[in-house]
């Protein structure tokens, strides 16, 4: 039998062909392998080494404040507080973070809303959320003709109220989570500041390493030494749940802020805003690629804002603030006094502008009880304006001066004006005939009528039509009144001052109400600065509430160094006669020193030689009850008294305004009572 021929083996072939791809592959790995290494390998080793690097700001206390004797105003008190700062993390880890905090505090569940819940509940059930979501909407979404907000929107309304019902410990879970995933990125959020104690403080900053982002840290909030006392005029600050206002927060976020940073967002501390803020402190931290932090390092200590110290006499604030207070409520006893809720004093150093006092006071009624309480209105004195009536009649005798109206020593007959088909218009009594002195002394409104004419360049004559040649008149008796502040800004380093209003009409007969303070407005600021610019023989004082900003002291209960003072400030000065002013000056002294002066006899002996000029306005009711009264608002009496004294070399300037002190014809007299019992408890406190 021939021998049978031995069959090729496929089995070897196919082990060989397995080895040799094998080791093809492993050839292209360890080449993949080895260009890698070579052409990509620092790029990898850097990107392993990688750090991010953040830095976190964290607020320093607001300046304090102080008055004019370095007493304390405004402080800062301390105040337990545990924040959160987002380092990048998840919901899932913010969440967690928030289930162990709710452990450890109690939090307060007011400010949790329907929809916080239903978030919540979308966040920790998101099976049993998108079962809420039908094939058809899934298919609307697939094909994209619903988007996510849709679809978000969809399961909130879906949601029911049993499945809404968290317990008292979720809600707290709930409560913290919002306050955590509300911050910003990289920015402190406060969780809680409020209440809280010892044990919350301790048992918190002892399980700081498994609260990722937590920390426990000193907050504070502003305190007042002298309570209510000028508060409207201090101004206030923003919560920290509030933030950045949004019309300014471009401004704020390029000068350093973060978003939820308290501000000044009123009077002082907003005006000095930049001043009291300070400087954060601010801390560096690096992450690995990971996103975990394994670095801090601290940047910038921070410096606590500057502190200002004020013009204002706090003991005199208080003292004339208990005086306006005290008068108000007996004045509103007196017949026709409905109507009457405010009244307004200012005292300022005519030589420097240095406001000493800002004193106002409005009754208004409790929400609650409904009983009538006195409250502060400081900030009524630069922000609301009236008629003022005769205090304005020194400046329109210095502007009959100017114009060639009247000279030194010119008479008039103080008989009443009669324009056709107008009432007379007269002064309160028959008062002779008088000179431009005896006419302030005596408070003449004829002469002022007089005066207003020969400015207008008109001719008068009893029950004849009147006007005038001058177009101008009108213009030329109202620059000449804002030359000493009157209709025109202070320049009072305090917001949303008020210059008032000016009457629309040109008809001849308003020109000569014009010139008796019953035509235009002025805020008792004005006054002062009026009255002032008189006193010191015609310098316009800007007045300003700051005297120093001064650097943040580092030992507690001393004051830090002088960083600016705050000099004194000529705005214009009046272009007149020093004669011209001294006749003035004699006809203010006149009015409260002389028998027969419409002040004299409330300031009959005072020792201090004081000058003034009173001011009865009629007026027409604009208060807060103004649309009870339908088209034709109530006639009211507005009373007003500026004085200086002593009436040489004067230290103190004074207004003194009662808007709507009284209906009817019984005069209570109240502007007077105020101003003798200010400039008396002005001189007693100087004398202690």
């Amino acid at each position: 039998m021939e021998k049978q021929k031995k069959k090729p083996s496929h089995f070897s072939f196919r082990m060989n062909l397995l080895f040799f791809s094998v080791f093809l592959l492993f050839s292209i790995l360890i080449l993949r392998l080895g260009f890698v290494q070579i052409v990509y390998g620092e790029n990898f080793k850097r990107d392993l080494e990688r750090k991010e690097e953040f830095t976190i700001s964290n607020p320093v206390p607001r300046g304090h404040m102080y008055d004019r004797k370095f007493k304390v105003i405004v402080d800062n008190n301390p105040k337990k507080a545990i924040t959160f700062t987002n380092e990048g993390f998840s919901q899932k880890e913010m969440l967690v973070t928030a289930e162990k905090l709710a452990k450890l505090i109690s939090k307060n569940t007011d400010k949790v809303t329907e929809r916080d819940m239903q978030d919540f509940w979308i966040m920790k059930h998101p099976m049993l959320a998108n079962e809420k979501i039908t094939l058809k909407e899934k298919d609307l979404y697939d094909a994209k003709k619903i988007t996510d907000k849709d679809l978000y929107k969809l399961k909130l309304d879906r949601i029911t109220k049993d499945e809404l019902g968290l317990s008292d410990e979720e809600l707290e879970v709930l409560a913290i989570y919002r306050e955590i995933s509300s911050g910003y990125k990289f920015t402190p959020q406060i969780i809680k500041n409020e209440d809280v104690t010892e044990k919350e403080f301790a048992v918190v900053s002892e399980n700081l390493q498994f609260l990722p982002g937590v920390d426990t840290t000193t907050d504070w909030e502003r305190s007042y030494g002298f309570g209510n006392t000028l508060r409207s005029v201090l101004g206030k600050v923003t919560k920290s749940d509030e933030g950045l206002p949004a019309e300014q927060l471009d401004y704020y976020l390029a000068r350093g802020y973060s978003r939820n940073d308290r501000i000044g967002k009123s009077q002082l501390e907003l005006q000095y805003e930049d001043v009291l803020h300070g400087n954060k402190s601010k801390i560096n931290s690096s992450t690995n690629n990971m996103g975990n932090v394994i670095e801090t390092k601290q940047i910038t200590n921070g410096k606590k804002g500057k502190d200002l110290v004020l013009t204002i006499d706090m003991d005199l604030q208080m003292a004339i603030d208990k005086i306006v207070e005290e008068e108000l409520w007996t004045a509103k006893k007196s017949p026709g006094t409905n109507l009457t809720d405010r009244a307004y004093v200012v005292l300022m150093d005519p030589r420097t502008g240095e406001v000493l006092t800002m004193s106002g006071k409005k009754i208004v009624k409790n929400n609650e009880t409904g009983a009538s309480e006195m409250v502060d209105d400081a900030l009524g004195t630069f922000t609301t304006t009236y008629n003022v009536g005769s205090a304005v009649k020194g400046a329109t005798i210095l502007t009959g001066y100017k114009t060639g109206a009247i000279s030194p020593g010119t008479p008039f007959d103080d008989a009443g004006i009669k324009i056709k088909d107008t009432p007379l218009k007269k002064s309160y009594a028959y008062l002779g005939k008088l000179n431009e002195i005896e006419a302030l002394k005596k408070s003449s409104n004829v002469y002022m009528f007089q005066t207003a004419i020969k400015i207008g360049k008109g001719r008068y004559e009893f029950d004849q039509p009147l006007s005038f040649s001058n177009k101008k008149a009108f213009e030329d008796i109202r620059n000449s009144f804002s030359s000493f502040g009157l209709g025109a800004r202070t320049g009072i380093d305090l917001p949303n001052e008020q210059t008032g209003f000016k009457g629309q009409s040109k008809l001849p007969g308003y020109l000569l109400d014009l010139v008796i303070g019953q035509y235009d407005t002025y805020s008792t600021m004005q006054l002062v600065q009026y009255v002032s610019t008189i006193a010191n023989g015609g310098y316009r004082m800007q007045p300003h509430v700051v005297k120093q900003i001064r650097e943040h002291a580092f030992e507690t209960n001393e004051l830090g160094t002088v960083a600016e003072e705050i000099h004194p400030t000529v705005l214009n000065t009046i272009d007149v006669k020093k004669q011209w002013m001294n006749r003035v000056q004699i006809g203010f002294k006149k009015v409260m020193q002389e028998p027969g002066g419409t002040a004299y006899k409330f300031f009959e002996g005072a020792t201090y030689s004081p000058a003034g000029k009173t001011g009865t306005a009629e007026a027409f009711y604009d208060g807060p009850f103004r649309s009870n009264y339908g088209k034709e608002p109530p006639p009211v009496m507005n009373l007003s008294l500026v004085s200086y004294a002593p009436s040489t070399n004067p230290e103190v300037a004074m207004a003194v305004l009662v808007p709507w002190a009284y209906e009817g014809t019984v005069d209570n007299r109240a502007s007077l009572k105020i101003g003798r019992r200010v400039m008396d408890t002005y001189f007693q406190l100087k004398s202690q």
